[in-house]
């Protein structure tokens, strides 16, 4: 007689057997003391052996990015080790690509330490730091967004607008373990005491349900970063800026930064998309900070306005909205690069469209939700 084991079953077979395998590893292999070596004598640890690279470092206040804290799914954290630890294992494939995994690029979670490592990380990641804050305000701004300004206290970051910082979750109810999101830093770099954050429910998600569901003004929770490359470029040209959602988060930061600092002169388009209008928020602050910015332009679309909305703004999908503007409104100008936040379905749609209007791909930097 055949049985079927339910999926779930399966699953927690697998997980056992793999905690079981991790145990008998850990009493059976003493590894003993282990030194890594980063960046040709940077900075040297010495630790115990037998724990996976990422947290090991961690444990040594050197942070990399994780969106995943560690469980292998967001192939953040990225390193070159250039000491000899095996093949490439198939967990770690779909993150690399053929250059990475010629240059022994590997992701620092799948990585146990047996022996002695020298590794390679940016160097901007020795300024990477945990934090702990209190949750100053916690501000519905859609139905499914919420506003989250944390203070560090005396604690000061230091980042560049654009760059996004890993929210570590506690366990609440069935997750009985940590976990951490990366989340885009919404406030200025100038608020150095502050951070803030803009972060939507996702049916489901470990961090977002927390935030929603259980997370009160007053609460002390853990940060770490800054972490990110994705930021205004350092030239004259246009800037042409697309945002959906939460994705608002980096372009809010971005903007608030560069009208402070008094780089007014630089042309911005920034093209909003939504559904409806209870999706659209912060429409006064853009509004407002155009009539200060007169270089900065606002636009805002909704794909599926309701009748009772009284809708009068661009309706249709973004993309077509983005086409239909660098034909008519912004074909003048001959320098322009593109910049994105969102899903990676909005990104790859609005590069086809800036292709085919001649913005290559090398003018547009994009930061592409996982």
């Amino acid at each position: 007689m055949d049985f079927l084991i339910a999926p779930l079953t399966v699953a927690a077979i697998a997980g056992g057997l793999a905690a079981l395998i991790s145990l008998v590893d850990k009493v059976v292999n003493n590894y003993g003391d282990v030194k890594i070596d980063i960046n040709n004598g940077k900075k040297e640890l010495e630790i115990k052996g037998g724990e996976p690279l990422l947290s090991s470092l961690s444990s040594e206040g050197i942070y990399l990015p994780s969106a995943c804290g560690g469980r292998g799914s967001c192939g953040a954290c990225k390193c070159q080790i250039e000491t000899d630890v095996g093949p490439i294992l198939p967990t770690e494939f779909p993150y690399l690509s053929d250059e990475e995994k010629t240059n022994n690029t590997r992701l620092a979670c799948q990585i146990k330490i047996k022996k002695d490592l020298s590794i390679l990380i940016p160097e901007e990641l020795f300024n990477v730091k945990q934090f702990t804050g209190s949750v100053l305000s916690i501000k519905n701004i859609t139905h499914d967004i919420k506003e989250v300004l944390v203070d560090i206290g005396e604690e000061t970051i230091e980042f560049t607008s654009g760059m996004y910082v890993q929210l570590v979750v506690p366990p609440y109810k069935k997750i009985k373990d940590y976990n951490q999101r990366a989340y885009s830093i919404s406030s200025k770099p100038s608020d150095k005491n502050q951070i803030e954050m803009l972060i939507r429910l996702v049916p489901g998600g470990i961090a977002t349900t927390w935030v929603h569901n259980f997370l009160k003004e007053g609460d002390k929770i853990e940060l770490i970063g800054p972490f990110g490359d994705f930021q205004k470029q350092d030239t004259d040209a246009a800037m042409i800026c697309i945002a959906g959602g939460s994705g608002m988060a980096p372009f809010k930061s971005i903007l608030y930064d560069m009208f402070e600092k008094g780089e007014t002169e630089r042309e911005v388009w920034y093209f909003f998309g939504a559904r409806t209008l209870k999706d659209l928020f912060y429409l006064e602050e853009m509004r407002e900070l155009e009539t200060k910015w007169e270089k900065f332009h606002f636009i805002p679309a909704l794909s599926e306005p309701q009748e009772d909305e009284g809708w009068t703004g661009e309706t249709g999908l973004i993309t077509d909205i983005l086409d239909k503007y660098l034909k008519e409104n912004i074909a003048h100008l001959e320098n322009k690069e593109g910049y994105l936040c969102g899903s990676p379905g909005m990104i790859n749609a609005c590069i086809e469209v800036f292709d085919a209007n001649g913005i290559s791909e090398d003018k547009i930097f994009y930061d592409k939700f996982a």
